[in-house]
């Protein structure tokens, strides 16, 4: 029971965060809940791919197989299921109305995704990959959620844009978690060093991301006073 709860301690408390971000108008529960289980799903087939995918393994040193795996078995397999999963539940959804939306559903999934990842490893592992993970893999997945959040919620507003925000939606988390996951599997000692500026990086680029989605909300008081005024003019 400890061991459950030091695995979904850091995906709740994320997610109550990320729930408080969302000031202006906030998402129901049911989609949110909903949001969690469409990521806990999406571990199955990321599973089963996974498998596929180590068996086709080519043999490619160290190096090689770092990358396949990063970049491949990581980024490409399980920031798609997420995406798909996201896309599924809330892209025709009209709880879906504002940017920020993008992010709040994006990173439910993500954490879904993680809690479901989490309990796995840490089941294995014991309480050292309970801590662990709750420092660098929960955070990381969060953090590749809120950069496909602000991609997805852009696209879904803006049709013009809409074909080049989806593909950057889908390409930039698996090129982010290509990264997180190369750097501590390709035993390149360089890497290593730059593997905390490199979440350092992430974390301050993506609160930049939410506070410009969050101060753009069409549900902000002060813009809707604006309108109003407008309106009378």
């Amino acid at each position: 029971m400890q061991i459950l709860i030091l695995s979904l301690a850091p995906v709740f408390i994320i997610l109550f965060y990320i729930y408080f971000r969302d000031k202006y108008e906030k998402e129901p529960l049911s989609m949110l809940f909903l949001a969690l289980i469409a990521g806990a799903i999406a571990v199955v087939p990321v599973l089963i791919i996974g498998q596929f995918l180590d068996y086709i393994k080519p043999v490619l040193g160290i190096r090689g197989t770092a990358f396949y795996t990063s970049f491949i078995e990581a980024g490409l397999v399980e920031e798609g299921f997420k995406l798909l999963a996201l896309y599924l539940l809330v892209w025709k959804n009209s709880n879906f109305n504002e940017k920020f939306d993008g992010i709040v559903y994006a990173v439910f999934v993500s954490l879904g995704f993680a809690a479901v990842e989490n309990i796995m490893y840490v089941a294995e592992g014991g309480y050292k990959i309970a801590l662990v993970r709750a420092l660098t893999a929960v955070p990381a997945h969060a953090l590749f959620g809120i950069r496909m959040g602000f991609y997805f919620g852009i696209a879904h507003v803006y049709k013009e844009i809409r074909t080049s925000y989806l593909i950057r939606a889908f390409t930039i988390p698996l090129i982010l978690h290509g990264i997180y996951d190369f750097m501590l599997l390709s035993q390149i000692y360089f890497l290593l060093l730059a593997f905390i500026p490199y979440v350092v990086w992430m974390l301050v680029s993506s609160f930049q991301e939410m506070k410009v989605i969050s101060d753009s909300s069409e549900f902000r008081p002060e813009e809707n006073i604006e309108e109003k005024q407008e309106e009378r003019i």
